[in-house]
């Protein structure tokens, strides 16, 4: 698996458990998928995602976008 899957596949279960713990915690939880969302749009424009970075690091082989 690439790092691209890896982070797409992470920003996905990260928003699913947001919206998740949000219904049975508070909405606070929200705020969660708010993050992930806006990390999402930022590393479209600028490349930069720090969970990439961390997987590059372990050894996961890059894909197209990171």
């Amino acid at each position: 698996m690439s790092i691209d899957r890896i982070v797409m596949a992470f920003a996905g279960v990260m928003i699913l458990l947001s919206l998740l713990l949000s219904h049975f915690f508070g909405d606070w939880w929200l705020l969660l998928a708010t993050f992930v969302g806006v990390n999402l749009f930022q590393a479209a424009f600028t490349r930069f995602c720090p969970l990439a970075l961390l997987l590059k690091r372990f050894g996961v082989a890059s894909g197209a976008a990171f």
